[in-house]
């Protein structure tokens, strides 16, 4: 009876730290992806151009084709690769004509880039729509003209029949259009993990280590910058306490006030190198320096350890993306340009 009582003691116990670990990461704003279809579609959806099963499939062709860049090349794919991290992995992204990014800047993650309230580094818009136009144009990217990505989908029947099949048969074919598409299959990239199902309610979806790093997470202060939903995507100050060892490679500083969008966590493991410029290969390095610059907390080994075992609870679950087959192109469809 002695030892009964001792274990249903030590039980009840365990299971008031879980429920209270659980009630704190609540209350440092973690919240978690809702395991409810039409919960989760009310964040995902655009009311004003809502998700379909047909613009999700031509969202993902478009997604995948390089002819939409002007060296017919380069896809959306390239630089967040869907086989991996959602970015490519390596420090600063690599465009049209081989170029770099003249800023540095690291490729971010497409994986739940639904959830972020800002979009780009500098966090200029906040729709997914409005990014989706931005890599296209861009001179060291894929380097289109919004008439060059009209023309490409337009000299397809078969892309002109799924845009109909998508909008209706009195759809026009607009660059605008195209990156809108695009957007709505991105929408559907949601990773939902085990840290997830521990905050919807599963105690044991987390392991003792696991616990005890999103602890030292929440103690240390990462969720100041590091909450929502994506756990990052919103604007914050950088370089409060310290300055990034790192901040001579490239140019950039952020937004008009110094504002640097914040990361997300999710898939962290998978999206090295990190930081803005891709400086840090090592996820403990990278928590280390973030403790510095911007908590002013000194973070030892261990607890950086600590919380790189609770980073590990946020892989998420992806849904198979099966690589589509994409329209023959015709007569009509421009050439490839390298120039």
């Amino acid at each position: 009876m002695y030892t009964k009582t001792i274990l249903t003691l030590a039980f009840t116990a365990s299971s008031l730290l879980a429920s209270s670990l659980m009630t704190d990461a609540k209350n440092a704003g973690l919240i978690p992806i809702p395991t409810d279809k039409q919960e989760l579609l009310k964040l995902t959806d655009n009311p004003k151009n809502p998700i379909t099963a047909e613009k999700i499939e031509l969202g993902k062709k478009l997604y995948f084709d390089p002819r939409l860049s002007k060296s017919g090349f380069i896809s959306c794919n390239s630089c967040h690769n869907l086989s991996e991290g959602g970015d490519d992995g390596i420090p600063a992204a690599i465009g049209h004509k081989w170029t770099a990014n003249p800023h540095h800047l690291n490729s971010p993650t497409v994986y739940n880039s639904v959830f972020f309230s800002s979009q780009f580094w500098d966090g200029r818009d906040p729709h997914l729509e409005a990014q989706a136009q931005g890599p296209m144009q861009a001179a060291p990217e894929m380097a289109a003209l919004p008439e060059h990505v009209e023309a490409v989908v337009a000299s397809m029947p078969e892309y002109v029949a799924e845009f109909k099949g998508a909008y209706g048969k009195d759809v026009k074919i607009t660059f605008e259009k195209v990156a809108d598409t695009i957007a709505t299959f991105e929408r559907t990239l949601v990773t939902p993990s085990a840290f997830d199902d521990y905050l919807n309610g599963d105690e044991n979806a987390l392991t003792k280590a696991q616990k005890d790093g999103l602890k030292t997470f929440i103690d240390k202060g990462c969720a100041t910058c590091h909450n929502g939903i994506a756990l990052g995507g919103e604007m914050n100050a950088f370089n409060i306490t310290g300055e990034y060892k790192y901040q001579n490679v490239g140019d950039f500083k952020g937004d008009a006030n110094g504002m640097v969008k914040v990361p997300t966590l999710r898939n962290i493991t998978q999206t090295a190198p990190y930081y803005h410029n891709g400086q840090i290969w090592d996820l403990k390095d990278a928590i280390i320096e973030m403790g510095r610059i911007q908590l002013g907390a000194s973070i030892n080994d261990k607890e950086a350890a600590s919380i790189e075992e609770f980073l590990k609870a946020l892989d998420g679950r992806k849904a198979d993306v099966v690589l589509p087959q994409l329209p023959v192109s015709t007569s009509k469809t421009p050439k490839p340009d390298i120039n």
